[in-house]
């Protein structure tokens, strides 16, 4: 198979049997996961040219702005072929939504999605909001998300967070829902069955967090 992957879009492909290969993981294993059928392509590209940008200069660190969140939520994200049928066009597509990072953004770019080439299918969908989850993450510091139908798990860049205060506060009161671990990773139990459910859940977690963050910040004189 590898021999045939020499063309335009072959690592896509690749990712994808290798996704096909290992599973998508779970909740709260340790399996691998694939990343490109889970958190798109502007995502996994970006990831790639950190790693190749690492290797070459022989540093493993990201500044504040390059650094990137690894969302898994067990629903395939992407714009598919039917709908945008040109390849180069999905590129450039998701080129630019690797660079939003406001809501307002995001809405305005599903909105000329629709105006373009019609009613977004779900996959559009869940990217869309998988872009948006990843903006409140780099909002709150938050590396990783990995949402299941029993919940969530969250884990923050460098293992900290701005007002832990204010974190230690909110897991409190989610009485036996809630819990850290000794690792610094935050274990929300939650009933999200469906794909939706996780999607806006885990917005729903994210928004919290990134107002908690705003909440410990030092107030203007």
């Amino acid at each position: 198979m590898l021999q045939s992957l020499d063309t335009l879009g072959a690592g896509f492909q690749l990712a994808s049997h290798d996704l096909d290969l290992r599973g998508a993981g779970n909740l709260v294993g340790e399996e691998q996961s694939g990343h490109i059928k889970e958190v798109g392509y502007e995502l996994y590209q970006q990831m790639l040219e950190e790693a190749v940008a690492s290797l070459k200069t022989g540093d493993d660190s990201l500044t504040d702005d390059q650094w990137s969140p690894t969302i898994t939520v067990g629903t395939p994200v992407m714009i598919p072929d039917h709908y945008v049928p040109d390849l180069q066009l999905r590129l450039d597509l998701y080129r630019r939504l690797a660079d939003l990072d406001e809501p307002g953004e995001i809405d305005g770019f599903g909105a000329e999605m629709i105006d373009r080439f019609g009613p977004l299918p779900e996959e559009v969908e869940h990217l869309l909001k998988i872009v948006m989850i990843k903006a409140f993450c780099r909002r709150a510091n938050v590396e990783k998300v990995d949402a299941g139908p029993k919940g969530v798990v969250i884990a923050f860049r460098g293992g900290t967070f701005s007002n832990p205060a204010a974190l230690v506060r909110y897991i409190g009161e989610q009485g036996v829902l809630a819990k850290i671990r000794p690792d610094h990773k935050v274990v929300l139990s939650r009933d999200w069955p469906t794909p939706e459910q996780r999607l806006k859940g885990t917005a729903a977690v994210l928004v919290k967090l990134v107002r908690m963050v705003d909440e410990g910040k030092p107030k203007a004189a």
